[in-house]
């Protein structure tokens, strides 16, 4: 396997939900603002209004909050056998859980060379992480900040986007990915639609962690089948 494939490629995935238990629970002014985001997605009673909240919030950078960021990277051992790392970042405190990120993806001299690779991050887990980082007054790293920067300077992978091959209408789940790949689930436990009811509900901010780093295990095993390599052996994958 080419070691050039991952060097400096971080696999990611993150984990949101709603920034307040309930719509209740927002401060007014942003029960305003949520009421009038609710209306451009269908909602236009007080009651699917709120309903609507507690189900889709998270997955808007301005109502919703990281909870969980799941990081892997690939090396090769002295026999040359891939080996997979794979490291959960969760706080309840979003500041202090991105303040974490922002320390890993500044470490090191290397950190200009960092890429980033998640499935649908060009579209969700890049931005948001943009977006809430500035929110929590934590500068960009390098590898997120896109500012100024051309497409081929922008060190982002898409798994999501690989498979479509230039099909713009084309969207592909990263479970069914998995599955056409012949790559374990990462959902036996709990999937993306039952993490806000875990954490609000069951508050279990263990068994979301464990759903996102499995999450990054998926992401990381469907880029090398997308590279045509063969996926990481499960004795090979460490989590830390």
């Amino acid at each position: 396997m080419d070691a050039n494939l991952f060097k400096n490629l971080i696999f990611l995935d993150i984990e949101t939900v709603a920034c307040t238990p309930t719509y209740q629970d927002l401060p007014t002014p942003m029960q305003h603002f949520w009421d009038k985001k609710a209306a451009s997605l269908g909602s236009i009673t007080p009651q699917t209004s709120r309903k609507l909240f507690s189900e889709k919030a998270g997955i808007y950078a301005e109502f919703g909050k990281v909870i969980v960021v799941g990081l892997g990277y690939i090396t090769l051992a002295d026999d040359k056998t891939p080996q997979l790392y794979v490291k959960g970042l969760a706080d309840h405190d979003e500041q202090t859980l991105l303040q974490s990120l922002s320390t890993v993806l500044t470490s090191g001299p290397q950190q200009d060379d960092f890429r980033l690779c998640a499935h649908n991050g060009k579209e969700f887990d890049f931005p948001y992480l943009c977006r809430r980082l500035l929110v929590n007054d934590i500068p960009l790293p390098p590898v997120l900040n896109t500012s100024g920067k051309k497409p081929w300077q922008v060190n982002h992978l898409d798994t999501m986007e690989m498979w479509k091959f230039g099909d713009r209408k084309s969207f592909v789940s990263l479970d069914l990915l998995a599955r056409l790949f012949n790559i374990p689930s990462s959902k036996a436990e709990i999937d993306g639609s039952q993490v806000s009811h875990c954490y609000y509900v069951d508050q279990n901010l263990d068994k979301i962690t464990t759903y996102c780093m499995r999450d990054v295990v998926v992401t990381a095993q469907a880029f090398l089948r997308l590279n045509n390599q063969p996926c990481v052996q499960p004795e090979h994958i460490i989590f830390t």
